[in-house]
């Protein structure tokens, strides 16, 4: 067994706990103990040679039978802690009374432990008013009826003592109110700091997800296209299938470097071999469009004002909607159908806004009706529940993180669109603080 193991010290620890384990026998214990003080206190005479000698007087019946009745009251004194009160304080009032005027025996030490005890276990008014009546009636017996004369160190004694034992019971109950709520702090901060940990999980493992799919679903749509254009026209004309190669070859590169810089998110941020390089933003965007364009998408951007500098979460937001939507209507528009993407921005806006002319595919035909715009399957505008996949989840999921609105649905012209609308305000205020 090592050294350091706690589990040695457990029995010494339930040892010394042995009086919260067991309330009741520790009240059995302590009333038995202050029986014996009480009646052990008229048969002592306080002035010996060396110590107090006993023998030197007698014990009565009215003294010894109120001290049994409060003694035994005492073991109930966690659970009934103001009838134990009034049961002690009579039995003490009876003894004094009784004595009248001889020394006798302290039975009001029963009233003590019992006035300590409620103090501890109720509030603190309470205590006041319950306290105050007791210390002004045990006082009061005993100067009326106790030793002569009424200033008497006992009458005295008595009064100190009963004080003490109500303002130190008030000083134990507002310790364990201190510690129970200190407790309850710390649990509660734990208990926040695991759901915040489970949330910012959970936001980064969603994060990195929108970003993977972003990546896999555009450059692998790419891939197919080109490798299906590559396939149907080996055979009769090879250099457009060499060409279309190239550009299977090209999408793969992009598609594993862009991977590769969003796997390094996992990675831990002293990793030397995480990637640096910035992520992709508007500045990269007529790279994206070419790379459509060379798969014969036609694309007409229209940027009347390049934007200024942007925050990144805006930027890299426009890109991946601009990217979702232009996959689409790639995989959906149909064949002869051209695409528009128009960025415009304010100084409390940035909006990006992507339109085709497209048909839709044979067999897969417009919808119209419904509750909800009509909208393309799998184009810009699919609902999240229309089987398309998650690209318009993940677009959504974007533009509501940064406080924005999308827009789909079906142009009158014909054709879809996509309508993003980030506000810059709300972002540069979050990003300075």
């Amino acid at each position: 067994m090592s050294l350091l193991d706690p589990r040695p010290d457990a029995p010494r620890a339930g040892r010394f706990q042995w009086h919260r384990t067991h309330p009741l026998a520790f009240d059995a214990v302590l009333a038995v103990a202050v029986l014996v003080c009480i009646l052990c206190g008229p048969v002592a005479g306080p002035h010996g040679p060396h110590a107090p000698r006993l023998g030197t007087g007698h014990l009565s019946t009215a003294t010894a039978v109120p001290a049994a009745l409060a003694c035994a009251a005492l073991v109930l004194r966690r659970r009934l802690p103001r009838t134990v009160l009034a049961v002690t304080g009579g039995c003490t009032l009876v003894e004094l009374l009784a004595r009248s005027g001889d020394p006798g025996a302290p039975v009001a030490a029963s009233a003590v432990i019992a006035l300590y005890t409620l103090a501890s276990r109720t509030d603190r008014p309470t205590t006041w008013r319950v306290g105050a009546l007791t210390i002004a009636l045990l006082t009061a017996a005993a100067m009326l009826y106790g030793p002569r004369p009424w200033y008497a160190q006992e009458n005295i004694a008595l009064f100190a003592w009963t004080g003490m034992a109500a303002a130190a019971g008030d000083a134990v109950r507002s310790r364990r109110a201190v510690v129970d709520a200190i407790r309850e702090r710390a649990e509660r901060a734990e208990r926040t700091r695991e759901e915040e940990a489970r949330r910012r999980v959970a936001e980064e493992r969603l994060r990195i997800a929108r970003e993977l799919h972003d990546v896999v679903a555009h450059h692998i749509a790419l891939v197919n296209v080109q490798a299906g254009v590559a396939s149907h026209v080996m055979d009769s004309r090879p250099d457009q299938a060499k060409q279309a190669l190239a550009h299977v070859r090209e999408a793969s590169r992009s598609a594993l470097e862009e991977l590769r810089t969003t796997v390094g998110l996992l990675r831990q941020s002293d990793d030397p071999k995480a990637p640096t390089e910035p992520a992709p933003g508007l500045g990269v965007l007529d790279q994206l469009v070419d790379g459509f364009v060379r798969v014969g998408l036609p694309v007409d951007l229209e940027i009347p004002h390049p934007p200024r500098q942007l925050p990144a979460s805006v930027d890299l937001t426009a890109y991946r909607v601009v990217q979702e939507a232009l996959t689409n209507v790639h995989k959906h528009a149909g064949e002869g159908a051209r695409a528009t993407v128009r960025i415009l921005h304010s100084d409390s806006a940035l909006t990006v806004t992507v339109l085709d002319d497209g048909a839709g595919r044979a067999g897969i035909p417009r919808q119209k009706g419904g509750d909800r715009p009509p909208v393309e399957p799998g184009g810009p505008g699919e609902p999240e529940d229309s089987g398309g996949g998650h690209g318009l989840i993940g677009m959504r999921e974007r533009v509501f993180a940064l406080r924005g609105t999308v827009v789909t649905g079906p142009r009158a012209a014909g054709g879809f669109q996509v309508r993003v609308t980030l506000p810059l305000q709300t972002v540069r205020t979050g990003e300075t603080t």
